[in-house]
């Protein structure tokens, strides 16, 4: 599992920034996004997707959260 930061762009979309890899993309789906839950798995702007354990409720960003690689 590695350390990922997701932000908001500019557009409002969510960005998924990996340092280690120096990996930045848009995510393009994420499983849970409705109150209550947030997280899941996600699928970025490369064709590349991670798991992020899901959260209560959706987060104030940017989050620094520990992601696995799918």
């Amino acid at each position: 599992m590695a350390n990922v930061m997701i932000s908001r762009g500019d557009d409002g979309t969510l960005v998924f920034y990996l340092p280690k890899k120096d990996l930045e993309e848009a995510i393009l789906s994420l499983e849970y996004t409705g109150p209550g839950r947030w997280g899941g798995e996600m699928r970025l702007a490369d064709g590349s997707g991670y798991f992020i354990e899901p959260l209560p409720e959706v987060p104030r960003f940017p989050i620094t959260l520990r992601a696995k690689r799918l």
